[in-house]
């Protein structure tokens, strides 16, 4: 080797090194020592430890899949479990062979060497060992227990006897525990015996759901004082109330009159004081207070049940939670408490608006029986004191109390629910008390224009929404409903779209809001038209010529419709669609009504920024034309079609020696496709081949030039044309092939197809947007 140092220098620095790890190594052997020795005197176990060479050279040897205190623990539980089976196994098999004598002697022998046993193990520091020896032991003393009933008092009350021995077993096993601090099993195993003391009691005494139902009160009363002080009652305090309240609720909701009612309803209110002090003592106890407040509005309100409709039940109980509300401004409770009682009062006020919306949506969703037969003039039924009344009440009551929520808490939620809940009630209402039609119309378009009018003016984002949403349901449900009399869906339609029209003029709304009520004016003024033609005595082709007003009042208005003039020309060019539907049933008809149309168009396209419809004015005109043309039995369109593109083209081509820079669209579209489009249609349905020949040696001639003149409008029209011409001619081969090949055929080139294209996916890409490029160049 080497190295930059001389070799008696580099000698005395490896020897100078070597000294100071062996001085290293002396004291960690003597720290070890005395580590040692420390766990030794202190009861614990060294972990193994593998030092020198060994442990830092070459592998450690195959690595363990469990630690010594798991390896530890595991053959401790399985000696207790196999004692336990052996002395499970003695008392019920072997037990009969002995006399009374050997066998006192035998399990007062083992007993008590099982519970003094792990006072010694603990003096050795061996706790773990010692734990399953006491667990060991406590089973013993049941063992005991049962060997005494089953020897000496074979006669007496089991269930007593189980109750005066798990009292008995708890008290003991509670001294055993505090006199070895240092096992954990006794003091539990104490405080589960405690919980079948009572309990069994009391079936003992008295059998009956009430009588156990206050003995587990007791028990989760006692296991609740135990918690102050030991942390781990707070289980058992849990589960024993709970077992009770449940016995409580179920009595209570099983009661067939008020004096019935009496007694599980005191057990729900002590419950209910139970969880309030719990609460009151400990602050992280809020689930207690809300399980009490619970309980108690259960308790009172299972007493006014058996006299009343469920409907009503769910109003009483929800007055009963209303005060649990107010807690939320009582800063003189404590936090646990307050917090407890106004989510109970929230809970049980969510579920009686829960249970009045099932009113409230059958309500909404009768109304689509109507559709069945429109303007049939029914009569609602009348009901004044019944369920409906009860569910529009809760859900008022409900709105009230989300209210007041919302304005002590200054949160947005539930003024949500607030609005949502007045809404439904005061929708609803109405139709859920029987009242007359015209009265409910009434009532429900001033709901819904509160509801539209408080979208409008609310600053609050969650109630401008809630109201849009109600007010948009709203009169969607009673414009349903107005269908069921003529003079009705005049008179509610008319006025929605009048609410809708004010509603969209207001400026200070937000947009979306206004752009809304201006569609919905347009709906409203459609319908209203078609109404309009169904009462008169025309034909429903006829229908269409009013409701072409539509789209024509709002091409007039145009720019005075401001921020919603978008939405209202949509909405209007929906009308116009409504207008050609409706006329389609006559030729004739239909030509005009397309005419019309295309008048429309063309009267807006006037204006700079809507220039863009004076291609479905064209397209309109042109439609017509055609219709009319069909209706008279032209077979020939070429001959109606040429005198007009020739003069198109020679405008369209003088347009272009004045302004070169104009599009080639403008200048050839409309005479190109005034020829081209009605020939390609009639050639679709022509069998013969003279039509198909001379169209598509017209349409190459058209994208020929296109391409030599670089023109954007005759290479595209022409080349589509040309493309249609030739499917069409090849569409009876297509299929003959398609008949003749096997099935698998098809899919298999589609397959390749896909793997071919996905193969070159990026080349075509380029060669796409070249090609794109290449049309955008074009004039």
């Amino acid at each position: 080797m080497n190295t930059p140092l001389p070799p008696a220098e580099e000698l005395a620095l490896i020897d100078r090194e070597l000294a100071q790890l062996d001085a290293r190594r002396l004291y960690l052997l003597g720290r070890r020592d005395w580590l040692l020795r420390v766990l030794l005197q202190s009861g614990g176990a060294p972990a193994p430890v593998r030092w020198g060479p060994a442990a830092t050279v070459g592998p450690a040897g195959p690595a363990k899949e469990a630690s010594a205190p798991s390896a530890q623990n595991v053959l401790l539980t399985l000696g207790a479990v196999l004692l336990a089976i052996a002395a499970l196994a003695f008392t019920l098999v072997s037990w009969g062979s002995m006399g009374i004598g050997g066998r006192s002697a035998v399990l007062a022998a083992v007993t008590a060497a099982a519970l003094g046993t792990p006072v010694l193990l603990l003096r050795r520091g061996l706790r773990s060992t010692a734990e399953s020896v006491a667990a060991v032991g406590l089973l013993l003393t049941v063992l005991d227990a049962y060997a005494l009933y089953a020897v000496g008092m074979p006669e007496a009350n089991g269930t007593g006897y189980a109750a005066g021995a798990a009292a008995v077993l708890a008290a003991a096993w509670a001294g055993y525990g505090s006199g070895l601090r240092k096992l954990r099993i006794p003091l539990p195993a104490a405080v589960l015996a405690a919980q079948f003391a009572l309990p069994l009691a009391a079936l003992a005494v008295r059998p009956g759901p009430q009588a156990l139902g206050w003995a587990l009160l007791t028990t989760a009363a006692l296991d609740a004082a135990l918690a102050l002080k030991v942390r781990a009652a707070a289980v058992p305090a849990a589960v024993t109330g709970a077992g009770a309240l449940l016995i409580g609720v179920a009595q209570s909701w099983s009661a067939g009159s008020a004096a019935q009612a009496l007694a599980p309803a005191a057990l729900l209110l002590a419950g209910a004081a139970l969880g309030v002090a719990a609460a009151w003592r400990e602050p992280r106890a809020s689930a207690a207070a809300l399980t009490g407040a619970l309980a108690a509005v259960a308790g009172l309100g299972g007493v006014a049940r058996p006299g009343l409709d469920p409907a009503w039940t769910v109003l009483v109980h929800l007055l009963l939670a209303l005060p649990l509300l107010a807690a939320v401004r009582a800063s003189a409770l404590p936090v646990a408490v307050r917090r407890g009682s106004a989510r109970a009062g929230a809970a049980v006020a969510s579920l009686a608006a829960l249970s009045a919306g099932v009113a409230v949506a059958a309500t909404l969703v009768a109304r689509l029986r109507v559709l069945g037969e429109v303007w049939a003039a029914t009569t609602p039924e009348r009901d004044p004191y019944g369920s409906g009344a009860a569910a529009a009440l809760t859900l008022l009551v409900v709105a009230g109390a989300a209210w007041w929520l919302a304005r002590a808490l200054s949160r947005p939620e539930p003024m949500v629910v607030a609005v949502a809940s007045a809404w439904a009630g005061l929708f609803t209402a109405p139709v859920l008390l029987g009242f007359p039609v015209a009265a409910v119309f009434a009532v429900q378009l001033a709901v819904t224009g509160a509801a539209g009018a408080l979208a409008l003016r609310s600053r609050a984002r969650g109630a401008r929404t809630a109201a849009a949403v109600c007010g948009l349901t709203g009169a969607a449900n009673v414009s349903l409903g107005a269908l069921d009399g003529r003079a009705a869906t005049f008179a509610v339609w008319g006025l929605l779209g009048a609410g809708c029209a004010a509603a969209a003029a207001y400026g200070a709304a937000s947009r979306p809001i206004r752009s809304g009520a201006a569609v919905s004016a347009v709906g409203y003024a459609t319908g209203v038209l078609v109404a309009a033609g169904a009462v008169s005595d025309l034909a429903v082709v006829w229908w269409a010529l009013p409701v072409l007003a539509v789209p024509a009042l709002a091409a007039a208005l145009g720019p005075r419709l401001g921020g919603v003039r978008l939405p209202v020309e949509i909405a209007a060019a929906g009308a116009g669609a409504v207008a050609v539907g409706l006329s389609a049933g006559r030729a004739g008809t239909l030509a005009l009504v397309l005419a019309l149309a295309g008048v429309v168009c063309a009267g807006a396209a006037v204006r700079p920024e809507r220039r863009v419809l004076g291609w479905a004015a064209g397209a309109l005109f042109a439609a017509a034309t055609w219709v009319r043309l069909a209706e008279a039995g032209v077979s020939a369109p070429e001959a109606y079609a040429l005198p007009v593109t020739v003069p198109a083209l020679v405008v369209g081509l003088l347009r272009r020696r004045r302004d070169p820079g104009a599009s080639s669209w403008t200048a050839y579209g409309p005479g190109l496709a005034a020829t081209l489009v009605p020939s390609l249609l009639a050639a679709w349905g022509d069998a013969g081949w003279l039509r198909p020949l001379l169209l598509g040696v017209a349409a190459l001639v058209v994208t020929l030039l296109g391409a030599r003149w670089r023109l954007q409008a005759p290479l595209l029209l022409g080349g589509a044309v040309l493309a249609a011409v030739a499917v069409h001619e090849l569409a009876p081969y297509v299929v003959q092939v398609a008949g003749a090949l096997p099935r698998w055929v098809p899919p298999a080139l589609a397959g390749v197809l896909l793997l071919a294209v996905g193969a070159t996916y990026e080349r075509r890409l380029r060669d796409a947007r070249r090609l794109r490029s290449a049309i955008g160049r074009l004039g």
